[in-house]
């Protein structure tokens, strides 16, 4: 049954509301047999937006166990229900007061019927990108050379882009430029991380033949690398150590690497480190330099992320501590960190907590946030403000 103008007009008086205040048109709303409860409304900001008008895609990525998270081509947001205590309907060609207005409509009854309602709604809020998970799959199988027993068996598992993308809770841009930094390569259509004993075999080839040639760090010839060391290894892997520790670039027409010699100092480092719980600091400090090659300096800042110096011990002792091996969450790094070390100077923790850090966010904003400061011998430092079991 349509209600009629008669039984409009009614109902404002018992309303007590008067009609000449109001728009002539009336909606009648009514509830078709299709709708339902079931329908999701998502806010999107006006970017976000934009993108999916343009024919853009959003996806929302995340195992059961874990919290879901949408993800645009180069950012993630975390996914939360807001509730509101207002049911919301969804009315197909419903027209607000606005459009009434300008179409200046004499209709006196406009009959709607609702096609679905929802008492809550998506909101989005831009987060860190969840990529932990995809150096424990990468890790899963490392790579140790073309010759290595693993790769003869075929059960090992292995990931393409599509399968991290299905299982990494992060846009396929900052998946991208993760694998760049964990210095992963395509092998046989799968990424891979080279075992780091294989990929230290691989460096310590090319700095023997910079060395045997006398090149200068800054000017490897890339052919001349690949023609060298082809016999030893597979020249894909030869090149991509060169894109890991060095910079590629193009002179008269040839192909040269700039190579880095703090990556270099910093691998060299942790290869030293690996094997030893705690290492007396002035007897790694001696070791290192003489195991880097010639003409390299170290310095402890090469090892920010990796190394930590302990001070107060007697003697000085230096022990790894990789920031990637660290926990993810904010209070669980935080955590982490005051159970290995009850006081930090802002230097010594820095490193373990600015990837933490949002778009508009800093080291110190984070030490307020989770840590308390106090003087100690005239240095200020951070201890926990939760108690550390």
């Amino acid at each position: 049954m349509e209600r009629t103008r008669a039984e409009v007009d009614a109902t404002l008086q018992t309303a007590k509301l008067d009609a000449a205040e109001l728009l002539p048109a009336a909606h009648c709303l009514r509830f078709g047999p299709a709708a339902a409860g079931d329908v999701c409304l998502l806010e999107l900001e006006p970017a976000l937006c934009g993108r999916l008008q343009a024919g853009h895609s959003l996806v929302i990525r995340g195992d059961k166990d874990e919290q879901a998270v949408l993800c645009s081509e180069d950012k993630t947001f975390d996914l939360k229900v807001a509730d509101t205590s207002n049911m919301l309907l969804f009315i197909p060609g419903c027209k607000i007061p606005e459009q009434l207005k300008m179409e200046e409509t004499h209709c006196n009854i406009i009959h709607t019927e609702i096609f679905g309602f929802s008492n809550n709604y998506w909101e989005l809020r831009r987060c860190r990108p969840k990529l932990k998970k995809l150096k424990k799959l990468l890790m899963e199988n490392t790579y140790e050379g073309p010759d290595s027993e693993k790769e003869k068996d075929s059960s090992h598992l292995k990931y393409t882009t599509g399968d991290l993308l299905d299982q990494i809770q992060a846009s396929e841009e900052e998946i991208m430029t993760q694998l760049q930094v964990l210095n992963a390569c395509e092998i046989g259509g799968y990424w891979r991380i080279l075992e780091f004993d294989y990929e230290m075999k691989l460096l310590n080839h090319i700095t023997q033949l910079v060395d045997s040639e006398s090149w200068s760090f800054s000017k490897v010839p890339l052919n001349t690398c690949l023609q060298e060391l082809g016999p030893l290894e597979p020249e894909e892997m030869i090149e991509h150590c060169l894109r890991c520790y060095g910079k590629k670039y193009t002179e008269e027409g040839e192909v040269y690497f700039e190579l880095s010699a703090d990556k270099i100092c910093r691998a060299t480092a942790q290869m030293l480190l690996q094997n030893a719980v705690k290492f007396n600091l002035a007897e790694f400090q001696e070791v290192w330099q003489q195991s880097v090659p010639e003409g390299m300096t170290t310095r402890l800042d090469q090892l920010q992320g990796l190394a930590l110096v302990d001070r107060q011990s007697r003697p000085e002792i230096i022990f790894l501590l990789k920031v990637e091996d660290l926990p993810e969450g904010d209070q669980e790094r935080f955590s982490s960190l005051f159970s290995l070390r009850e006081k930090w100077t802002e230097e010594d923790i820095a490193p373990y907590i600015q990837d933490l850090c949002g778009e508009k966010q800093t080291v110190g904003a984070l030490l307020t946030k989770y840590a308390r400061s106090s003087m100690q011998n005239g240095v200020k430092v951070y201890n926990s403000r939760r108690p550390i079991s």
